[in-house]
């Protein structure tokens, strides 16, 4: 059986029965689906790997409940922030800094300006987008390997809604990022 390209369905059945081969699949099919929900909304490493590690867990708790195979990508999504926005809560919404490490090829202060002045504006014009907007062009930049049927199921539209749907949300967030529109 080529397991790689076998349906959720098949795959949660042989999970169901202990089969790690497809435990071994769905981790590699939907892992850096999981991975993108806590890091697009800024959880650190360690955090995220908590959320990913207790999403798979939620799943494995949950396999002989799954109604619909076909949309597991969705329900790893929504465990997956579920758990991201606990664990945020937990932590009283706090970034930690990543430890300083120095570095000889930092930028010029001139470039940091510029470099923060555009991370601004974009950050800016992404806030002001929509749920949906957000949520798409997070899961594409975070889990470019993801089919677009894959992204589609986990914002719960149509497949073939989301190249239209994606390209609208670019092209308000390019008229956004002027700096004109930040003010």
């Amino acid at each position: 059986m080529d397991m790689e390209n076998a349906p959720n369905e098949e795959l949660l059945t042989l999970a169901r029965q202990g089969d790690q081969r497809a435990w071994t699949v769905l981790v590699h099919r939907y892992g850096r689906l999981v991975w993108s929900v806590p890091r697009s909304l800024r959880l650190t490493p360690h955090d995220a790997a908590d959320v990913s590690q207790t999403t798979w867990l939620l799943l494995s708790e949950h396999l002989t409940r799954i109604d619909h195979p076909d949309r597991l990508g969705a329900w790893l999504v929504t465990t997956a922030r579920r758990e991201a926005l606990r664990v945020l809560r937990l932590r009283g919404k706090e970034e930690p800094l990543d430890d300083w490490n120095p570095r000889d090829d930092r930028p010029s202060p001139e470039e940091a300006a510029i470099d923060t002045d555009t991370g601004r504006l974009l950050w800016h014009a992404f806030t002001s987008l929509t749920d949906r907007c957000r949520e798409i062009l997070r899961l594409v930049a975070y889990a470019p390997d993801l089919t677009f049927t894959q992204v589609a199921t986990a914002v719960g539209i149509p497949p073939g809604s989301l190249g239209p749907t994606r390209g609208r949300c670019l092209q308000v967030l390019r008229r956004r990022i002027t700096p004109e529109a930040a003010r």
